[in-house]
């Protein structure tokens, strides 16, 4: 699977002419549509179908500060997917050095539109089966 890139934005700097740490994130999130886009499962249809997917927990750590015009590529990985709770992992790189900058993980869930939990393999064994084909096109386990 191909690795997401953002181009850093002036308007996401601060006056230390460095990227804002909340942007990192942002780009998480941009970098888990994407994903689900590649898998064929892109948000619009999830939601279409009734379906949402809140995020849990986010967490990232900062290794080395983006600057304005880098392109950072973000390699996103599953994690852990167990039928109801989907975890990414994601490695930010500066694309023309291959630094890493930042390494993070968010955690989500599966939900109806009433916040009840939702199986995919029951509800949605398409969608299931795309997650766990991705997870072991990474190498892990389903």
């Amino acid at each position: 699977m191909r690795d997401y890139e953002h181009k850093a934005q002036y308007y996401e700097s601060d006056q230390m002419g460095i990227i804002h740490h909340s942007n990192y994130i942002r780009w998480m999130e941009e970098a888990r549509m994407d994903y689900l886009s590649l898998i064929k499962f892109p948000m619009e249809k999830i939601e279409a179908a009734g379906i949402v997917s809140p995020v849990a927990s986010v967490d990232c750590k900062y290794k080395k500060p983006c600057r304005i015009n880098e392109v950072i590529c973000i390699h996103i990985t599953v994690k852990e997917y167990n039928g109801v709770k989907l975890v990414l992992g994601y490695e930010m790189y500066e694309k023309e050095t291959g630094e890493l900058r930042a390494v993070g993980n968010s955690v989500h869930c599966f939900t109806n539109r009433d916040g009840q939990i939702v199986i995919l393999k029951k509800e949605w064994p398409e969608f299931d089966m795309a997650l766990r084909g991705s997870r072991e096109e990474k190498g892990g386990a389903g």
